[in-house]
């Protein structure tokens, strides 16, 4: 199949090849349970699960037993939002999020709302920032957890976490972040966070593995198991674990780690000039933070097209998205822009172009020619 320019590495990204080679003898030739603790094909699964552990945990600064395995970063928002509401089930409970939030942390909030939980949504301006003096202000005596994304998924726009983990610190509270996008893109640490998601697939890794880290040895509660079974995982996931995928997270991660830095700047100077050209074109507009944010992402509003037409055209050669893969189905602004404040037709007409290791300096110069071809033709009628 002829596929366009990808530069959609925020919705997924290929497997690295070393990833794939690490994997293979664990569909095949140590294809054992890791949790069978009886004999030699368990241990070398169990092995090799203990290994990724201590890989994933080095990439964002915890310990290996800190890392608990899921199928991928929504089930373990899911774990650690619901399992501390069914922890403190029966008590008047509170927790805080943001608007411009992933649908998969917004929807499980809807969820415990239903349940009888108050959630307070920060807003956003312009940027996409939050107001610290609101985040504290919105403290309540009851409040159990504070939910906020390192980085956001559709403008890339950095949460000041280092700010925010000093808040939920001195208040002692659970602070909660989807480190999903920001995972291997930029050096972060855990610490002084309680529980942070991250996903295999968007860092070179397999699909359907990802993890939630949840601090050990702290006074703040850890959340309840939200599947029962053999009670894998220290309790907290039972089922059996995916080895071949864990593995292949833990090549993804070893890799990230030693790659970071270089790839980050390389990155960040394509993504400066695709930005820098295409924010030439009259009526056209960064959408978030041009200072924090992570350094492969950029969000573009076009004024004077319709948004669905301009998407598909653009994606006839250039793979891109208009926002979130879980809701790029949408005709709809995405939430996230709305929370921003754009209205809904620049918002339908807003770009997301998310960089990665496969994008050239040649991809990045046909991909400029062709937006501003596809976006002064739609201008002028044809």
């Amino acid at each position: 199949m002829n596929y366009p320019i990808y530069l959609d590495y925020n919705a997924t990204t290929p497997c690295a090849p070393e990833v794939i080679e690490a994997m293979l003898p664990y569909f095949g030739v140590h294809f054992g349970n890791a949790a069978s603790k009886s004999h030699s094909y368990g241990w070398m699964a169990e092995n090799a699960v203990e290994t990724a552990r201590e890989q994933i945990a080095n990439l964002i600064g915890a310990q290996s037993k800190e890392i608990i395995f899921t199928s991928g970063a929504t089930e373990a928002i899911n774990l650690a939002i619901k399992g501390i509401f069914d922890l403190k089930k029966g008590e008047k409970q509170h927790f805080i999020t943001c608007q411009t939030e992933h649908k998969a942390i917004l929807d499980t909030f809807k969820s415990i709302e239903s349940e009888g939980a108050e959630v307070t949504y920060l807003p956003v301006d312009r940027e996409g920032k939050i107001d610290l003096e609101q985040l504290k202000t919105s403290i309540l005596p009851h409040t159990k957890m504070i939910a906020l994304m390192w980085a956001n998924n559709e403008t890339g726009v950095i949460h000041p976490m280092e700010e925010i983990k000093k808040i939920a610190e001195e208040r002692v509270i659970i602070l909660f972040s989807d480190g999903v996008q920001a995972a291997g893109k930029i050096p972060i640490s855990v610490k002084g966070i309680h529980m942070m998601a991250i996903s295999a697939h968007k860092l070179y890794g397999p699909k359907g593995v990802g993890a939630l880290y949840i601090r050990h040895n702290h006074p703040l509660p850890k959340p309840f198991a939200q599947i029962d079974g053999g009670g894998h995982e220290k309790g907290f996931r039972s089922g059996t674990l995916n080895v071949p995928g864990i593995v292949g997270f833990g090549k993804a991660a070893e890799l990230k780690l030693k790659k970071m830095e270089t790839e980050r700047n390389r990155l960040e100077t394509l993504r400066n000039k695709l930005e820098m050209n295409l924010l030439k074109l009259p009526d056209t507009f960064l959408n978030g933070s041009q200072n924090e944010r992570l350094p492969h992402v950029t969000n573009i509003a076009f004024g004077g097209v319709e948004g669905v037409e301009l998407l598909r055209k653009i994606n006839q050669k250039v793979a891109v998205s208009s926002g979130s893969a879980c809701t790029s189905i949408s005709p709809k602004a995405s939430h996230v822009l709305q929370g921003m404040g754009l209205d809904s037709d620049l918002g339908r007409a807003s770009v997301r172009f998310s960089l990665g290791k496969g994008t050239s300096e040649s991809d990045i110069d046909f991909t400029i020619q062709w937006v501003k071809r596809v976006v002064e033709e739609m201008r002028n009628g044809f």
